[in-house]
């Protein structure tokens, strides 16, 4: 069995009803297993002004670069993840099994799939490795660069075939149009918003980051036991992380409701840590695309979910703003028996159609 706690916080409290799915149980694992690999970065550099001497970058890679007669990397696949998880998490039956598999639409026999965690999270450097509240304030456009910086000096990638992201990846993956416009074929943010993080979605991130910061265990972020706001931070997360059908259903009693979300605050705190929380939370206040949308030039397809809790689709941000780019289009998933509100991102079966035409449009 898979290690639920590597997973992103909205993933693990559905891991079981996930397994249960029809096109999970029906999947072989037929993609290679994914190497793995540390790249550190000397003398990095943040956004803030601060410098790390080695930021280190962990990642996971599946198949094999191909160069065209130019010496152009023509199949490099970028895949990067949501707030608390890491590239372990599209190492599953919902994810890799629909997509890196012979004849899948990123068939790694065919594609190089690089999957890294990002700073601050799986294992890359990040504030409980030791620094705690001393370790750099980083951002996502830091995020975005350190993935550059990995791709480009560590693995030796000059292009990339394409780019995609889930949540905080999604973001990651607007800022990576803008930032290098002429560096990949297409783009594809899933549950993401191309717009600074606003409303609710800011509201919920700032209940966690207050609670955290006046705790007075937290100590400053030096504390010898995690504080008690952890707890209270890992309850807002099951409260945010999936659709209410789904959790009326999982919960139809005091008693019940009760009980799971105890077992997912447990389960949370045997390896949540309250500085990792924090700084991931925070990263996300540099996140604004919404200026630069025009400078996109790849294909882009942005997919949500009509029962995503932290991008609703009522807000018609996401058809409003993927109008700017000169060839985006915006796709909203009807809710349905088969999406798990924001952790839909993550059901490759639900989107992967949408994947292939996007592959087919952009191809050269």
């Amino acid at each position: 069995m898979k290690n639920i706690y590597a997973m992103p916080f909205w993933h693990r409290g559905l891991f079981l009803a996930l397994l249960l799915a029809p096109w999970s149980a029906a999947r072989s694992e037929d993609y290679p297993p994914p190497s793995e690999g540390d790249y550190v970065i000397r003398d990095f550099k943040f956004a803030s002004g601060e410098t790390l001497p080695e930021l280190k970058i962990h990642y996971r890679t599946l198949g094999k670069p191909v160069k065209d007669e130019k010496g152009v990397v023509r199949n490099a696949v970028l895949i990067t993840h949501g707030t608390t998880g890491s590239g372990a998490q599209f190492i599953r039956p919902e994810f890799a099994g629909e997509l890196f598999g012979a004849g899948q639409p990123l068939d790694a026999a065919k594609f190089f799939i690089v999957l890294p965690d990002g700073i601050g999270h799986g294992k890359s450097s990040k504030p409980s490795d030791g620094m705690h509240a001393k370790f750099p304030r980083y951002g996502y456009v830091d995020m975005v660069e350190a993935q550059f910086r990995l791709l480009t000096d560590g693995l030796g990638i000059n292009h990339a075939r394409l780019v995609m992201g889930t949540s905080m990846g999604g973001m990651h993956t607007w800022l990576w149009g803008e930032t290098h416009p002429d560096f990949m074929d297409a783009l594809m943010p899933l549950a993401s918003l191309p717009t600074q993080i606003s409303g609710r979605n800011r509201a919920w991130r700032r209940m966690i980051i207050d609670a955290i910061r006046g705790d007075p265990q937290w100590r400053g972020g030096d504390y010898s036991t995690q504080p008690q706001s952890l707890r209270t931070a890992a309850q807002m997360l099951w409260l945010m992380s999936s659709n209410p059908p789904l959790r009326q259903k999982e919960a139809p009693t005091l008693a019940k409701t009760d009980e799971l979300l105890d077992k997912f605050v447990g389960d949370y705190l045997k390896t949540g840590d309250a500085n990792d929380m924090l700084y991931a939370l925070e990263a996300s206040r540099d996140y604004d695309p919404g200026p630069g949308l025009e400078k996109i030039r790849a294909p882009l397809v942005a997919v949500n979910s009509a029962d995503d809790l932290i991008n609703p689709p009522e807000l018609g941000i996401l058809e409003r703003e993927t109008k700017r780019v000169a060839k985006g289009r915006s796709v909203v998933i009807p809710s349905s028996d088969k999406t798990r509100g924001h952790g839909s991102h993550t059901i490759a079966a639900l989107w992967k159609s949408e994947l292939e035409a996007l592959l087919k449009q952009s191809e050269k």
